[in-house]
């Protein structure tokens, strides 16, 4: 789950990150109030949106009188934020925060992150803030500084220091650093969550360290931990899609092809996917029912797949282990009976009772397209979006 950048301000900011002063608005007027509350001749104004890359598109503006705050404030309410780092449709833009302008001497680059391959907590710094992360990993990857979090000693005063010597900050800012660092870890760690960046955390004129941006996303696994942390999910930045197939305990990644895939396990619902490409289609979704999927769980998501109206035809590869090819047939057969089904569905079975699970579907009498292989499933999944357009 992602949060809004003033949302993990507010986080760092309990944990003792200083963070600028700023307020939120959700109009232009409010925006203008926000002026006289902060104080001062100088302004930021920014789009709350779950995307990077926002100033380049317009969604940050620095402004020097309440008027212009107003003004910046009213051309963003309402507009749809596209960035290179957006979907093709952009973010709709309903709230703004307004941030006191900081002089800035330098910009650094912090992070927290969770590296899947080696299983641990790094820590990633530069000394080179304020710019796309993922321009400096291509085009100057020295520049970044990982550091390996050991899990059972936690991230220790002594390696803060070390990242604080190595972004050539001066002695007397080596123990405020050190301690940004070590608090923006402990925010991670204690609110289980998979990302923390602060891009950029600036050195000011005056020598002190602030977050001038921040983003956070956190395990969805363990929200029920922390029912403050899930309060603040904002749906209207979600792939609808998404957020329905989420409800439903469903793994559910929205794509923007015209082929609607359900299946079990990860892996098989990437081998799908590619055997889809291969044969000339293009994959509407990434759909992984799980394992001992229900007949239940099968009509779930039947609806998650035709909420997409993009879907022309329905490719479902089911290779059943800890499944039952019986309980998925019963699930497809539940899911004609209880939608108006008008696309073409093409069913792959394989594995536990799929000799149960082809009677059931072949006594059903439905127009179901059945398959033994999955080249075989993906061609006549490509060939029915064909034959219906």
């Amino acid at each position: 789950m992602d949060i809004h950048e003033y949302q993990a301000k507010e986080i760092l900011a309990r944990f003792g990150v200083p963070i600028p002063r700023g307020g939120l608005a959700y109009s232009p007027e409010q925006a203008s109030y926000r002026c006289a509350e902060i104080g001062g001749s100088a302004w930021v104004v920014k789009a709350q949106v779950h995307t990077g890359g926002r100033g380049a598109a317009g969604g940050v503006r620095l402004c020097h009188s309440e008027r212009a705050v107003h003004d910046a404030a009213s051309s963003m309410f309402g507009r749809r934020l596209i960035t290179r780092q957006s979907a093709p449709q952009g973010k709709l833009i309903y709230r703004v925060y307004v941030e006191e302008a900081t002089d800035i001497a330098r910009e650094l680059y912090f992070a927290v992150v969770l590296d899947r391959r080696i299983e641990r907590v790094c820590i990633i710094t530069s000394a080179q803030g304020g710019v796309e992360i993922e321009d400096l990993v291509s085009t100057k990857p020295e520049a970044l500084l990982r550091t390996t979090i050991d899990p059972a000693a936690g991230f220790l005063e002594f390696q803060a220091r070390e990242i604080a010597f190595a972004l050539d900050l001066h002695p007397e800012q080596i123990a405020e650093a050190s301690q940004i660092f070590r608090r923006s870890y402990r925010a991670f760690r204690d609110l289980d969550a998979t990302m923390l960046e602060i891009n950029p955390l600036a050195v000011t004129s005056k020598g002190s360290i602030v977050a001038l941006d921040a983003k956070m996303s956190f395990d969805d696994n363990a929200l029920f931990r922390h029912r403050d942390i899930s309060e603040l999910r904002d749906r209207s930045q979600e792939d609808a899609r998404e957020s329905h197939a989420a409800d439903r305990g469903l793994a559910y990644v929205g794509l923007d092809g015209d082929i609607g895939c359900m299946i079990n396990g990860a892996g098989l619902a990437m081998a799908t996917m590619d055997m889809i490409k291969a044969a000339g289609g293009k994959p509407a979704n990434f759909l992984d029912i799980g394992g001992g999927a229900s007949p239940q769980r099968v009509l779930k998501a039947f609806r998650a797949v035709l909420q997409d109206t993009n879907v022309k035809a329905i490719l479902i590869n089911i290779f059943a282990g800890v499944n039952r090819c019986d309980w998925v047939a019963e699930g497809i057969v539940a899911a004609f009976k209880e939608i108006d089904v008008k696309v073409p569905v093409v069913v792959r079975l394989a594995g536990t009772h799929v000799e149960q699970g082809q009677q059931i579907l072949g006594a059903s009498g439905l127009p179901i397209i059945t398959a033994d292989t999955l080249a075989e499933a993906a061609h006549q999944a490509v060939a029915a979006v064909g034959a219906s357009t």
